[in-house]
């Protein structure tokens, strides 16, 4: 008896597979737009608990949606405003962080193996920056500012559609995914996933903030230069699980060999290191834990896969995302699901 092609498990796993490449090499391609509107999405629900008690007092969606990107818009400019001094004076400090790191080598050019080639590569960037800046021309600026104003208006576009139209889109999925039986759960679901994303995210952020202010107050402590733009990246990079706090040791390290002699250059770092160890170790699982659990190892492949598909922007989108997977098949049980008649699409 010949059997149905539809009915031949082989072909649906191939097809599903094919699909699933195709579908990957399509992300990958074409980032600079799938890119901002899957951020576009993660920032709608992050916001959505704000847009719903908007909402609650009386206004449409078209504004409570204008209200909420004004406002992101201006968050984002206030925090480039107080941050551009600090960013100014660390690329004016470029040519001393490259001295410092020479100097460094040379003190310790006994423990470094090959400091014959060593030299030549130091000669070598000396020379190359000597016959020119390292920073970015106006060529360079004019180039990449188109694709920067083309992923903005991307972002904001589709967080302004998004938030318009959120509950329908549910709506559509549900009524796609599932058959009459199971529409009403599979819209729980959805619902329960922008609940837990959101308050994960509400969480994160306070979290983060604390997190910021406790490195401006450390590294103030010892008479770190630009303190306060330390803090700023900390609370921004410990978004990017592992990466971002690997980074900001990194950059603590060598500005600290430019701001102090012997063991003292390594006390940013420590400093930053100590508490960061304490938001993770104890902070982080304690108010995050009791209502998100996800394996670590888990966490740990989305943030590598997000991260090698879309870069920095992948690193912030990678949990969100699998939280919301790990949601819609129903393997994160928790939180209180807010009925799917709630609204009405």
């Amino acid at each position: 008896m010949n059997r149905s092609p539809n009915a031949d498990p082989v072909l649906r796993v191939s097809a599903a597979i094919l699909a699933g490449l195709a579908l990957l090499v399509c992300l990958k391609l074409a980032q600079n737009i799938f890119a901002p509107l899957m951020l576009a999405v993660i920032v709608g629900i992050i916001f959505s608990p704000v847009a719903d008690r908007m909402e609650k007092v009386g206004l449409p969606r078209g504004v409570v949606a204008i209200l909420l990107i004004v406002l992101i818009f201006f968050l984002i400019a206030s925090l480039g405003f107080l941050a551009e001094p600090y960013i100014t004076a660390a690329i004016d400090r470029i040519p001393t962080v490259k001295y410092e790191i020479r100097k460094f080598l040379f003190e310790y050019r006994d423990l470094i193996r090959g400091i014959d080639e060593v030299e030549q590569a130091l000669g070598a960037a000396q020379k190359k920056a000597e016959e020119g800046s390292g920073m970015p021309s106006v060529t360079d600026a004019l180039y990449i500012a188109p694709v920067i104003a083309a992923q903005a208006l991307v972002f904001f576009g589709g967080l302004f559609f998004f938030l318009l139209t959120r509950w329908g889109i549910y709506s559509w999925m549900a009524h796609r995914i599932g058959d009459n039986t199971t529409t009403a759960a599979i819209l729980d679901r959805f619902c329960a996933a922008e609940s837990s994303v959101a308050r994960y995210f509400a969480t994160i952020s306070m979290i983060n903030i604390g997190l910021g202010f406790a490195v401006t107050g450390g590294l103030m402590a010892i008479g770190m230069p630009a303190a306060p733009i330390w803090g700023i990246a900390a609370a921004l990079l410990n978004y990017v699980l592992y990466v971002g706090p690997a980074a900001m040791v990194a950059g603590l390290l060598l500005n600290g060999l430019v701001a102090y002699d012997g063991m003292m250059s390594f006390a940013p770092a420590a400093i930053y290191l100590l508490l960061n160890m304490c938001e993770a170790q104890f902070v982080t699982p304690g108010l995050v834990g009791k209502h998100v659990q996800i394996n670590p190892f888990l966490i740990f492949v989305s943030l590598v896969f997000w991260l090698w598909l879309w870069g920095p922007l992948g690193g912030i989108v990678a949990i969100p995302t699998t939280v919301i997977i790990l949601h819609l098949f129903d393997i994160i049980g928790e939180g209180r699901r807010v009925p799917a008649s709630r609204r009405a699409a």
